[in-house]
This record gives C-alpha cells, sequence and structure tokens, in this order.
C-alpha cells in the first residue's frame, strides 16, 4: 500500500494487477515439476481456451507479441503438447490445435491453479467468493470481453 495521497490503492485496476502479479509469482513457483516455464504454460492453457485460433489471435489474446508468442509455440510443438494446422482461408497462417499429449500437462496445470485460487481465497466465505466472481465475470463482460 502507498503512503502517496496522490494513489489510489482502491484503484480496481491496481489491485487486479497486484494479485494478478502475486498469482502468477505463485503459479511459476507450484509449476517447478512441469516440462514447462511459466510463459509456455500460460501459452498452453491460451491455446486450450481458443483451440484453432491463430498465432496472431493468441498473442492477442494473451497480450504478447506475435514473434513472442510464435517462439512458445515452437516450445509446445517440440514437447507434442500442440500442432500447427494450415488456416485454409490464409495460406500464410496457421492456426494452433491441442495435441493429445497436452491433456495430462493441462490438468497439471488446472490442479496447481485451483490449489493456489484456494490459497488465495482461503478464509473467505463461500458467499463472497461466489458474489466476488460474479462481479469480476460481470465487469469482464463489461469491458468488452
Amino acid at each position: 500500500m502507498s503512503n502517496n495521497p496522490l494513489i489510489n490503492d482502491d484503484s480496481l485496476g491496481l489491485l487486479i494487477a497486484d494479485i494478478a502479479r502475486l498469482m502468477r509469482a505463485e503459479f511459476a513457483k507450484a509449476l517447478t515439476n512441469s516440462p514447462l516455464t511459466f510463459a509456455e504454460a500460460r501459452a498452453l492453457i491460451y491455446v486450450a481456451r481458443f483451440e484453432g485460433a491463430r498465432q496472431v489471435e493468441l498473442a492477442e489474446y494473451a497480450e504478447l507479441q506475435p514473434m513472442t508468442m510464435a517462439r512458445l509455440i515452437d516450445t509446445l510443438v517440440s514437447h507434442q503438447f500442440v500442432e500447427r494446422r494450415p488456416d485454409p482461408q490464409d495460406r500464410r497462417a496457421f492456426r494452433i490445435y491441442l495435441c493429445e499429449a497436452a491433456t495430462a500437462e493441462i490438468a497439471r496445470i488446472k490442479a496447481c491453479g485451483l490449489s493456489l485460487q484456494q490459497q488465495a481465497l482461503q478464509g473467505i466465505d463461500e458467499f463472497q467468493i461466489k458474489g466476488l466472481l460474479s462481479l469480476l465475470r460481470q465487469n469482464l463482460q463489461q469491458m468488452g470481453q
């Protein structure tokens, strides 16, 4: 928290950014048994969420530069977690799909995320958690997602 009166510690954006930063750091620590780095695991989750998307779309969703996403996809391809397929609409582009080997890794990532979520919400009652998640979903929808 800031002692600077010019900073609004109740700013939604700052609170969400701080929580996201702390959760990312904890998540990266928890991935020690994974063959993937945090960035690679995050890219794999984006492929799972938007399977069949073009690399450039995945980069946009993940707020990464297209070349950064391309390198992450290269690593995921080398682990046989994803594959590139030509885009039938644009022969210069590829669409990204999960491979069967990704299933177990996604399950590990999901379990890690669930554990971290439980840790982050410890001490908060179920009613408050449901309310918080509902408000965040509503805010996400309002912001255009």
